[in-house]
């Protein structure tokens, strides 16, 4: 688990910061776990980074599990809920659910009861949406990636549509990825933060 608590530069910022704390629980897969890259390549701990950077006080709780599911997140939310009373819950789950075909109806409701479960403590939910490669078939990649949008309205959550945006649809993204075709290099990750970044800030105010 990856934690940083991030304040401002001088002791009179940092009395002030303190009164606007946030804390971000990312619950995540393989994709926020740092799988095969080396500790602090990830999207999690650049944004952490950039989080110091721009002078905004908040602490970045890493609960990502390599191979987990939306199963699994459901199961763990309850006591990190309770142990990280978070700001704002980052849900990046759903991917390994399709890669095992699980059924889309029981990764909906899992998100479903995520998202429920943590606007229950007053904590704010962003969903990180994701989709299958062609492979699977268009009927079932679409109804995929719109399981996310629809998490989304039926939650009133922000929602990032496509994680991997700029990294997976582009010419050339084998590049991209580790050997394995489905994790991205360390190269890649600041584009996948760059993704999420707007949405987290907006959401942090």
């Amino acid at each position: 688990m990856l934690t940083a608590l991030i304040a401002g530069p001088s002791l009179a910022q940092s009395s002030k910061a303190a009164t606007r704390s946030a804390t971000i629980l990312v619950l995540g897969d393989s994709l926020s776990a740092e799988y095969g890259l080396q500790r602090g390549e990830g999207w999690v701990a650049l944004m952490q980074n950039r989080l110091e950077q721009e002078n905004i006080s908040a602490h970045v709780v890493n609960a990502s599990i390599s191979g987990d599911t939306t199963s699994g997140g459901r199961s763990r939310l309850p006591a990190l809920l309770a142990q990280h009373k978070p700001t704002l819950l980052i849900i990046e789950l759903g991917g390994n659910d399709a890669l095992r075909g699980l059924p889309l109806a029981m990764s909906q409701d899992n998100l479903q009861a995520m998202a429920t479960a943590a606007k229950a403590t007053g904590a704010k939910v962003l969903l990180l949406g994701m989709q299958m490669p062609p492979n699977y078939g268009q009927a079932y990649a679409k109804q995929f990636a719109d399981m996310f949008s629809k998490v989304a309205k039926d939650q009133q959550v922000a929602l990032v549509p496509f994680l991997l945006k700029g990294v997976a649809d582009v010419p050339d993204s084998l590049k991209l990825f580790q050997a394995d075709r489905i994790h991205p290099v360390a190269a890649a990750h600041p584009t996948i933060l760059k993704n999420v970044w707007p949405t987290v800030t907006k959401l942090l105010k």
